[in-house]
């Protein structure tokens, strides 16, 4: 049975943690799809396609690796992927309790798909997407944060707002 996961997430934009637990994650399972939540009650920095085209462009060395998108529940997506495992990063403690609950509920709804939890690497444990935007925002130094691509997305990005 191939051991198939998916790694979801908003990634807005996809930062070296990012990247790190989805390189660890490639390593122990046969197929990860790095799954782009499309949260439309949030509003994000990158459209969907822009967050997609990322992934691919700084993932495109794994074979491994599929990039997709999904709406709703993640249990129906994993469902429809075929999907037996869900990879979670975590950060901090601080993280754990929403995980958990998040962990919980998904075994509520489906039981048989299992969460691993693969903590991030020490020197990535600060990191977010939200303080990666705000750095770039103000066009501090964000190249040992993120991918050279994500870097010049978001230099674009904020570039266009100061238009």
């Amino acid at each position: 049975m191939e051991k198939i996961a998916i790694c979801p997430g908003s990634f807005d934009p996809i930062t070296y943690g990012h990247l790190d637990i989805i390189k660890r994650g490639a390593k122990v399972f046969d197929k990860v799809y790095v799954a782009v939540l499309n949260n439309s009650a949030k509003q994000p920095l990158f459209n969907v396609e822009e967050r997609k085209s990322l992934i691919a462009q700084v993932t495109k060395d794994i074979p491994n690796v599929e990039v997709d998108s999904f709406q709703g529940l993640l249990m129906d997506y994993a469902k429809s992927k075929h999907a037996n495992a869900i990879i979670r990063g975590l950060r901090a403690i601080s993280d754990f309790e929403y995980e958990l609950q998040l962990t919980s509920m998904n075994r509520v709804l489906n039981d048989q798909i299992e969460t691993f939890f693969i903590m991030t690497n020490n020197q990535y444990s600060f990191l977010s997407s939200s303080i990666v935007k705000e750095i770039a925002k103000y066009h501090g130094p964000i190249s040992e944060l993120v991918p050279k691509e994500v870097e010049e997305a978001l230099q674009y990005k904020f570039s266009k707002e100061m238009i």
